[in-house]
């Protein structure tokens, strides 16, 4: 079986290892989601990953409700992320970009009208806003004259973040966002062509991917999704038939990588009793299978490659502290523990100042 330290190839892009940094939100960027300056040292201390998915970055203000989240549909948002993805490439690193549409997992004050879903339907909680954290909202449900705009607000993303430099894109279809309020049945109660049947509720997830691949090319889109529990409040009664359907229809369109994330039993960002699906999304999904969630350990990693249930393991914040994680995990070098209270927190710390190993005093 294939060591996490074996290079790999994602479709158009080659990467030197299979350690790849999966999206973390940060919260750096201005008002306008522009990227700032910050974010070149942050993606670039991390340029020795096989391969950095981007934080999560909005498709449109409407689906941009994370204060200080960067976006990519202004041609500002688009100068201010060119240099980010030169940085990282004269490393020696390889970035695509995460395209983000929230759904209803936003609130008005931040993206100045209703949240849209599948439904008219609410998350529980509150919402996180520039004047702080507010309940979330009603959203209404997305009329079918408005998924042909929703669709090319995906195109534009994508040839922005192709003209911005990244390497291809990820469409992000998990965490109870809007592609996955399309998927799962708690969530979707249209009666239209968007709902009901399996094949129906994928639909969306196809359309978008087949308009992105139509921009960059299968071989350098890529999806995330997250098949096995609640998250945000969005939850399916019978998962493995749903995603299984969804994986399949990805394979059929050559993306080049599915990543998935899997929390377990005993995970330290959210947690469910509901069996992984990856050893059943294996089975259908012909193209590189990439999983994500509480690999907190080179043994952790290495043997879910040799499981044989994935061929890469995406990292999350284990990179925020460890921006050499890949040194670390292949010397046995301790890992650093990053600091949640600086997650979001706009500045340099937390974000800039984790050193690397040579850095690190004796």
């Amino acid at each position: 079986m294939p060591s996490l330290f074996d290079p790999i190839t994602l479709g158009a892009v080659e990467a030197p290892n299979r350690i790849l940094m999966a999206p973390l939100t940060r919260g750096r960027s201005d008002k306008d989601a522009v990227p700032s300056d910050l974010m070149i040292d942050y993606y670039t201390q991390r340029a020795s990953a096989g391969l950095i998915i981007s934080e999560a970055t909005g498709i449109s203000r409407e689906g941009l409700g994370w204060p200080f989240a960067p976006g990519l549909w202004t041609d500002a948002q688009v100068a201010a992320w060119k240099p980010v993805t030169a940085a990282v490439h004269a490393a020696g690193g390889r970035i695509i970009a995460q395209l983000w549409h929230m759904g209803r997992q936003v609130h008005s004050s931040v993206i100045g009208g209703q949240p849209v879903s599948s439904s008219a339907t609410k998350t529980e909680g509150q919402a996180h806003t520039f004047e702080g954290k507010k309940d979330f909202e009603v959203a209404r449900p997305l009329e079918l004259n408005e998924i042909p705009r929703l669709l090319n607000d995906y195109e534009l993303a994508t040839k922005n973040a192709l003209e911005a430099g990244f390497d291809g894109v990820q469409i992000h279809a998990a965490n109870g966002y809007l592609i996955d309020q399309f998927l799962r049945d708690n969530a979707n109660s249209r009666t239209d062509d968007y709902g009901g049947s399996i094949e129906n509720r994928i639909r969306l997830l196809r359309e978008v991917t087949e308009r992105v691949i139509s921009v960059a090319g299968a071989d350098r889109t890529s999806v995330r999704l997250s098949p096995n529990g609640d998250s945000q409040g969005v939850d399916d009664s019978n998962p493995e038939p749903l995603f299984t359907a969804a994986a399949k229809a990805l394979s059929d369109l050559g993306i080049a990588f599915l990543e998935l994330r899997e929390p377990g039993p005993d995970g330290t960002f959210g947690k469910t009793d509901v069996p992984k699906l990856s050893p059943a999304i294996r089975k259908v999904f012909k193209g590189v299978l990439v999983v994500n969630s509480d690999y907190d350990t080179l043994e952790k990693a290495q043997a879910e490659l040799d499981k044989g249930d994935a061929d890469a393991i995406s990292f999350g914040r284990t990179f925020i502290a460890n921006p050499d994680l890949p040194e670390r995990l292949r010397t046995g070098a301790p890992l650093a523990h990053d600091n949640p209270k600086t997650w979001y927190s706009q500045g340099p710390e937390g974000y800039i100042d984790y050193p690397a190993l040579e850095t690190v005093p004796a």
